[in-house]
This record gives structure tokens, sequence and C-alpha cells, in this order.
């Protein structure tokens, strides 16, 4: 179906057209075409109310008011129709232009939007061109309506597979209840365009810290089992497996097959090593994809991706492309590896290299402990070449005569000690005796005790006729005490 632009600013249906395609826009630019491409004959909410719609008899024509010569009376008004959708019920149901025109209304409001994908289909006829975009990191797609006049405008033609930027409007067509995406700009995305939008995703993910050399794990010395996510069937699946078998041949791998370009190449990767880092036994996981154009490694510093690197808990490989190849992919790996190749001699040692090192090091240990041991033997021997360890029983010789020695020194100090110590006690012994009172009795003198025991100090103490015991150096005696005469202040003993 074809339209045409009526005097009256509106649009002519052409019957010549198929009824299913979708109205084309008129040949305006879309800074000058009008947002609305209805028939006259449908006009907007604003334009008709709903409560005007006239009822239908029951022989599909519509019932109108009464006119002259008509021959009909007029008809009561037309009840007053739901005005929202949620209003309405199987007993009071919307007419189908009220819905369509309200759902024109409210697509009419929507902004126009840039959007980006990839061209899969171009069909152009005559001042129309209908074009497919893809996305390029989902299966899905648009179809989009543009003027000749906008595609005339680019330097080159279009052509399948090219990737765009386009500014669309949607619009509705009410007749046919078709939504169409009316493309007001269309321009290619180039190779300058395309760097310059990975490098600004490269600055914000370093700002995060996600290229950060603080944050990469180290690989395992010896991984059991290697995760390898690849294109079905490549040939970097195949340097991977070669290598790293001709290298370590005990090493396992648990492979997923995936698309690495195109649109389901970011959710095929994404999804593949979600499902490895969740595998305990997987050590490292490697993602290989060989070389191509820029646009095919586009997927590698896709957002999506490098976040899902920098979320996995098992340090992740990128060998994207060759060497020159810089995806943001390479930034967030742990490791990053200039081809497939590269990364399977990174990724395990060479079998016949370690049996080399272990050879060498058997050999050096080898020469160390048989250098430590004859060290060892030359100084026991020098230590048994000593005097004290040739003859060991000269030693107890030695301390046996400074025993003796000792032992005798010891007995001579100890009886001379003796000797001193009896001459003194010999010497206060004799100072005793001299000072006993039997020395005093044995020169004559003796004690008076009268019969209590007490010694008679003065002849007043006692008196004549008293009994008193009389000790001398031998013995004793008992007499009377008399009283003289001539001085009876003098008492004598009888």
């Amino acid at each position: 179906m074809t339209s045409e632009n009526t005097s009256g600013g509106g649009l002519r249906m052409s019957p010549s057209a198929p009824a299913s395609s979708p109205p084309p826009p008129s040949h305006q630019s879309p800074s000058q075409q009008p947002p609305s491409h209805q028939s006259p004959s449908h006009h907007s909410p604003s334009q008709q109310p709903p409560s005007h719609q006239s009822p239908s008899l029951p022989d599909g024509s519509a019932a109108r008011a009464g006119t002259p010569g008509s021959g009909r009376p007029p008809t009561a008004p037309a009840t007053t129709l739901p005005g929202t959708a949620a209003e309405t019920s199987a007993e009071s149901p919307w007419p189908l232009h009220v819905l369509s025109e309200k759902l024109k209304a409210h697509i009419e409001r929507a902004p126009a939007a840039w959007i980006e994908g990839q061209v899969i289909e171009l069909n152009r006829r005559a001042n129309m061109c209908f074009i497919t975009l893809r996305d390029v990191n989902a299966e899905v797609s648009l179809s989009l309506t543009v003027f000749s006049s906008v595609l005339d405008r680019l330097p080159l033609p279009l052509e399948r597979g090219s990737r765009v930027v386009a500014q669309l409007k949607p619009d509705f067509w009410v007749k046919t209840g078709r939504l169409s995406m009316q493309t007001r700009d269309i321009r290619p995305v180039g190779l300058g365009d395309l760097l310059a939008r990975i490098e600004r995703l490269r600055q914000l993910l370093a700002g995060e810290g996600l290229f950060s050399p603080q944050r990469k794990r180290p690989l395992p010395l010896l991984p059991h089992r290697i995760g390898l996510i690849t294109g079905r069937g490549s040939d970097a699946m195949k340097d991977v497996l070669q290598n790293a078998s001709r290298r370590w041949p005990a090493v396992e791998f648990e492979i997923r097959e995936v698309a690495v370009q195109g649109g389901s190449c970011v959710a095929q990767v994404t999804a593949a090593l979600a499902e490895l880092d969740a595998l305990e036994d997987v050590d490292v996981i490697i993602i290989a994809r060989g070389g191509g154009a820029l646009e095919d490694l586009l997927p590698f510093s896709s957002e999506e991706m490098v976040r899902a690197v920098a979320a996995a808990t098992t340090p992740v490989v990128s060998a994207i492309g060759h060497e020159a190849d810089r995806p943001l992919l390479d930034e967030v790996a742990d490791l990053r590896a200039s081809t497939p190749t590269d990364a399977a001699k990174r990724v395990v040692p060479d079998v016949a290299e370690e049996l080399q090192r272990i050879g060498r090091a058997r050999a050096s240990l080898e020469r160390a402990v048989g250098t430590l041991v004859g060290r060892e033997t030359e100084r026991l021997a020098h230590l048994r070449s000593r005097p004290s360890l040739a003859r060991p029983e000269g030693m107890i010789d030695v301390r046996e005569a400074d025993v003796a020695r000792l032992r005798e020194r010891t007995h001579r100090s100890a009886v001379a000690a003796v000797d001193r110590e009896s001459d003194s006690v010999r010497h206060l012994r004799a100072q005793v005796r001299a000072l006993s009172p039997q020395k005093t009795l044995d020169r004559g003198y003796a004690v008076v005790q009268l019969h209590d025991g007490s010694v008679v100090r003065e002849a007043a103490s006692v008196e004549p006729g008293d009994q008193v015991q009389v000790r001398v150096a031998a013995g004793t005696f008992s007499a009377e005490v008399t009283m003289g005469d001539d001085d009876p202040a003098n008492g004598y003993l009888t």
C-alpha cells in the first residue's frame, strides 16, 4: 500500500500496494515530515472523542440521528465509552479504532532514539528503503523504514553487514494496526568511531580498577583440568589442545564451543565462562580465538564480557587474535597470551623441560650433599687427631692428680684446724678449772652451809648451837656453832 499527499495535507491510500505492507511515509525529509501518517478518515483521539462513536444497527449500517427526509425518528444518543482500557469489559468494549487511535497517540509521544546495529537485509524500492538491523551482541533484529533521500546523503551506499547508527521514531499506522520505525538519520560506523568507543570504555573500566595488576590472580603451577572457550572446530582449539597435550600429556580439558563472532558471541562466551567458573575441578580458563578483522573481535571488547571475566573466581587467560590485537579482554584477564599457541605454552609446563630441570636439580643436590659430607669428614678427622680425643684417658689422669692433691691439701688443713682448736680447748679448760670452787677448796678453804643448803656468808647469820655442814676439798662434815666468851660477836665451830 502506497500513500500520496493530498491537497488537504493528509494521506490518500492507493489500492495498488498489498494491504499487508506498512505504509511508507511521505516524500518529505525526517525533519519536515509530520509525525502522523494516518488517513484523513481516521482522526486522532483529540480530534474524534470515543464518545461520539455512533452505535451500529443489527444489519451493520450505522445508526444516525434523524435527518430530514430519512423517514426515521431521531435515535437516542450513544452511550459513553469507557475512558480507560481498565474500565472495558465484555459488556462494554472499545471499538477497534478507539484502541488504535489511543495507541497512536501514546506512540507519538515517544521521543526519537539513536540505536546501533548491523545491516542484515537491505531492500530499496523507488523512494523508500526497508532495512533490517540486528543487534551486535544479541539475537535481536528490527525492521526500519528509510527515505531514499536519507540514504542519498551517505558518502557510500550501505551494504549488507555494515555497522550503522540510526535515529528512529516509532510510528503507528492506525488503519492496519502496524508499527513502523521511521528512520530520520542513519550513519555508518567507521573504524575510527569503533576505536574511539573502545578507548572510552577502556578508560571507564580502568577508572573502576578492573585492569589493576593487584587484582590479577596467579596461574596454578600445574593445572589438572583446563577450561577452554573457543569456536566450534576452530584452529585455535586445535592449537591449544595439541600444544598443551604435547607439553604435558596428562593435562585434561573441559571444552565449551561457542560463537566467537556475531550477535550471539557475547552471550555464549559469558554463559560458558560462568559454567566453567562454577566447576571446582577447573583450575584455569582459556578464552581463545584466531585472528580477524577489528569488527570480528569487537565482542571481546564488550563491557558485559569484560565485567564477567572480572567477576570470575577462576584465573582467566585471554588468547584472542594475534600479537597486534588488543581487545579489552586482554586488559582484564589474569594473563594475556599473544596467540592460542602461546596460551598453551604459558598455562602448562613442558614435561621435557621439567624432567631436565629435575635432573639438574638432582645433580646439584648430589654435589651439595657430597661436598657437605666431605667437609664434615675432614672436620671429624681433625677433631679425632686432637690429644683429647686421641688419648681421652689422659684427661682423667690429670683430673685424678688434681683431685688427690686437693684431697691432701684439704686433709692437712683439717688436721691443723683440729689441732688449733684442741689447744684452745685445753687452754679454756685450764682457765675454767682455775676459776672453779674446787680449786679454792683445794687451797684450804671450806664452804659452810646451813641445813637448808644455803651458804653461810656472815657469822651473824648463825646462832650458837646451830648445826651446819662444812664442805672441804675432799668431803663434808657436820659441826655445831659455839660462841666465844671474850668476843660474843664471833662464833666458833665445835
